[in-house]
């Protein structure tokens, strides 16, 4: 006889976790979140560090969950996740020291829906700025983004909150290569970031910032076919459509919101609470059992937040075909191996790009990298995996205090930086600890060529979280990736983790996957959990 009962049992108190846990319970079903480490949140926290009185963001930093269903459905603003919403967006300063400033095309008007206008000055601006590097790319920019409002937003939007369809029919991006007036070129869906890159656009510029930033912004690696989806998403970073968004008080807000819009409505948590099997009986999943011995059963279903190999771990091997077996085993998680660093300054970086747009140090995403599409599309990566670190560093800069300045004592900042490095089994723990020093070194010695005060005199305090950490602190993120998976053509979408378990149910009736495993992958504000709940309401005739 199991030790205690609920309808609905939701292994990891991640963001996704949360999420499906409050629709379950806002559905009448008496659910539990159970979570192995001290706190809920997974990777959407925030902490003390790098040293008292600041506070930082270990891992998800830019958020933007304003756009998710949840932010509305479970009022979440009333529950304390306030944004701001910054003019600027998006910016890349180069090594000569140019640099390309993006303002937000659509602007929040009602930050408890999220909903948006377009910003025709901002628009107007953005394409001034990138027609300083080229003509030919600033009418390629207004012309994807009157696509994107006429057509491209609906659909991103449809096809990110919605289950993928059956293979052989067309999702709603796919729809869109039929349509030659608002559509996609049909051949952009096969092209690497790269190939992409260079058929959108001629400058140098347009085409670095585009290589780089769809790494962040999608984990594709310039070799990769990262498909509708990646495109799209990365050009609505690279070109500042849809707004920057800071949430006050860190990443934590976003977590802290859902955690009590589920409690509110009834639901427990448990942390400290290491589940090491599901139950299974005739092939479908009766509850779960705890480290300690503990057995608790699941009356209606058992949601996985954790990734597809913890998954099928928890499930036995021996309860599934070993086709699921063999090919959960071989996903690939060799993208989005990220450094994080945060480092706490006495002064704001002084950009000797602010000569050419003064704005370039107040935009909320800011990358600095050389002004060579071709070093960052071939050698960047290449010197990654061989050493561990580039020779020319590619970082990308969040400044969250300038928005909210309660994280850091009046005055001073924190600033949260993004590089890459190699899975974690590339390299020894030896190797690992020595990388963390290097990367230490390194972005200070390299941030000088881009603003010269930024030396160690002007640094407070640092802490750089690399692979090897990550894997450590998040146990579903493999080889130090965040992307529980690399996000490519074949393992997104209708085939995101592999494509027997790419519809969020199990071989195993009653046992479901809604982490950013499965479709549509890594982010913040990514629909998995919520798709994963439209399956759920399916089944179950909710």
């Amino acid at each position: 006889m199991a030790d205690k009962s609920y309808d609905a049992v939701v292994i990891g108190g991640g963001h996704h976790g949360l999420i499906i846990a409050c629709y379950l319970q806002q559905a009448g079903m008496k659910t539990a979140v159970f979570e192995l480490q001290s706190r809920l949140g997974g990777g959407v926290t925030s902490i003390e560090g790098p040293l008292p009185g600041f506070t930082m963001n270990p891992c998800a930093n830019w958020t933007r969950f304003y756009s998710h269903p949840a932010y509305k459905d479970f009022n979440l603003r009333e529950k304390g996740l306030e944004y701001t919403f910054p003019e600027g967006n998006e910016a890349m300063i180069f090594d000569n020291d140019t640099c390309l400033v993006g303002y937000s095309a659509l602007k929040v008007i009602n930050p408890s829906t999220g909903e948006t206008e377009v910003s025709h000055e901002n628009l107007q601006k953005t394409l001034n700025e990138i027609r300083r590097f080229s003509q030919r790319d600033a009418d390629t920019a207004e012309e994807l983004f009157r696509r994107y409002i006429n057509k491209w937003k609906s659909a991103m939007a449809k096809y990110r909150f919605s289950p993928p369809v059956p293979w052989g029919k067309k999702n709603e991006l796919e729809k869109l290569c039929d349509d030659t007036n608002d559509g996609f070129d049909p051949i952009w869906q096969f092209m690497t970031t790269q190939q992409l890159a260079y058929d959108l656009f001629e400058s140098e510029e347009l085409r670095t910032l585009f290589i780089r930033a769809a790494m962040t912004s999608f984990g594709g690696a310039p070799d990769d076919v990262v498909g509708l989806h990646g495109l799209v998403h990365s050009l609505g970073m690279v070109l500042s459509w849809e707004p920057a968004a800071i949430a006050k008080g860190g990443s934590q807000s976003v977590t802290n919101a859902l955690q009590k819009a589920f409690t509110e409505m009834g639901g427990e948590f448990l942390v400290h609470s290491k589940v090491v099997k599901v139950l299974v009986e005739n092939e479908k999943a009766k509850g779960i059992c705890l480290e300690d011995g503990t057995e608790i059963e699941a009356k209606n279903l058992v949601v996985s937040s954790l990734s597809a190999l913890q998954t099928i771990q928890l499930i036995g091997e021996e309860n599934l075909d070993s086709k699921i077996v063999r090919r959960v085993r071989n996903i690939r998680y060799n993208r989005h191996n990220i450094i994080w660093a945060v480092f706490a300054v006495h002064e704001l970086p002084l950009y000797k790009a602010a000569s050419f747009n003064p704005d370039c140090g107040q935009a909320p995403r800011t990358y600095l990298g050389p002004r060579n599409a071709d070093y960052v599309a071939n050698q960047y990566l290449s010197e990654i995996f061989l050493s561990g670190i580039s020779s020319k560093l590619c970082m990308f800069l969040g400044v969250d205090t300038i928005w909210d300045g309660s994280r850091a004592p009046e005055g001073k900042h924190i600033i949260g930086i993004e590089e890459f490095s190699a899975p974690v089994r590339f390299f020894s723990t030896n190797r690992w600890q020595e990388l963390r020093n290097k990367f230490e070194a390194a972005i200070i010695k390299q941030w000088q060529i881009y603003a010269p005060n930024m030396t160690r005199d002007n640094i407070i305090a640092c802490r750089i979280f690399t692979p090897y950490d990550i894997q450590l602190l998040h146990p579903n993120m493999h080889e130090g990736s965040i992307a529980c998976g690399d996000v490519i053509v074949s393992q997104m979408d209708r085939f995101r983790p592999i494509p027997e378990l790419s519809n969020y149910r199990t071989p195993i009736k009653n046992i479901y996957l809604c982490s950013s495993a499965s479709h549509n992958g890594v982010g913040t504000g990514r629909g998995c959990s919520y798709n994963c709940w439209q399956v759920i309401c399916e089944d179950l005739g909710v």
